[in-house]
């Protein structure tokens, strides 16, 4: 009955609210069913907090559990990597076993590594996401999302693009520093510009599932009321660690200034984002820079003189 009703708002969402007027109830009716059903699902994902030496054993007792790694594997499988995966388990040893070692053969697989700028530049041409100039309060790298610049409709191209960002945003991480923060416009936003719900959801699962514990922040910066509904269904379907991170701002609330001061300096921050800056996308100027930084990945993984490094 829930995925009925599920479906019965997307083909609402889709037909923008035009016609049918009983979408609120649906909605009404759905938030019911899943806010029921999430406040016991959330309930069970409390745990006792673990000092430091617990979890310096817990690192050890995975690397253990994973057994001998080569190649690219045992290079992405770092201390701080296993970290982040029993982190996003709350610890728990054999669901950040079975987590992290799904990735590994995801990464196997789609080799994200490897994937180059020259690839993936026309996803870019608009700027619809690119890596910012600017970091913030703590130096971590900032990706800027606009999808009311959306400009292709290949969901397989949108999400290799976001993943080579994504791999290009963690390479750019300073010393020590595992997460970085997202800003996203929705100048311009609309449901003609929005990606396609299945498109979506998989680049939900691939963030939460391959990149667990690498977001601070993901800032969305005045959303219109239409991103709202969609939101207040969409969200139950996001890990509550990242529903944690993702902060609502508005230009004329307190609140949400207070937010983007605590992460951002404003002399650094686009005015679109409330900042004294100025935003402009040069793709000639990115292309190039991202190019230099395809060099630099390569050498990373020692893709320079090594073709395969996944056993």
């Amino acid at each position: 009955m829930w995925r009925v009703r599920m479906h019965q708002l997307l083909s609402y969402i889709g037909q923008g609210f035009r016609e049918d007027y009983s979408a609120p109830s649906v909605l009404n009716e759905l938030l019911g069913q899943r806010c029921r059903f999430t406040m016991f699902r959330r309930k069970s994902h409390n745990h006792q907090e673990i000092n430091t030496a617990e979890r310096d054993a817990k690192v050890k007792q995975l690397r253990d559990a994973l057994g001998p790694l080569s190649g690219r594997s045992l290079k992405f499988c770092s201390d701080a990597c296993l970290r982040r995966y029993l982190e996003a388990r709350n610890w728990n040893l054999e669901k950040a076993q079975k987590m992290l070692e799904e990735t590994i053969k995801w990464r196997s697989a789609y080799k994200p590594e490897e994937i180059r700028w020259h690839e993936v530049a026309h996803e870019g041409e608009t700027g619809k996401v690119s890596k910012a100039n600017f970091h913030d309060r703590k130096g971590r790298t900032v990706l800027i999302m606009r999808p009311g610049k959306q400009n292709t409709a290949s969901p397989e191209g949108n999400i290799r693009h976001l993943v080579y960002l994504m791999e290009n945003a963690i390479l750019n991480l300073p010393e020590g520093q595992e997460q970085m923060s997202w800003l996203i416009d929705f100048n311009g936003w609309s449901l003609n510009t929005n990606v396609p719900i299945k498109t979506a959801r998989d680049i939900i699962y691939i963030l939460q599932n391959h990149y667990p514990e690498r977001l601070a922040i993901v800032a969305l910066y005045s959303p219109p009321r239409i991103f709202e509904a969609f939101w207040k269904v969409v969200k139950y379907f996001v890990d509550q660690k990242t529903f944690q991170k993702i902060k609502f701002v508005y230009p004329n609330n307190k609140d949400s200034l207070e937010v983007m001061k605590s992460f951002f300096d404003a002399e650094n921050l686009p005015s679109e984002f409330g900042g004294n800056a100025t935003l402009k996308y040069d793709h000639e100027e990115f292309s190039r820079l991202m190019a230099l930084d395809d060099i630099e990945t390569a050498k990373f993984w020692g893709l320079d003189h090594q073709n395969n490094g996944y056993e």
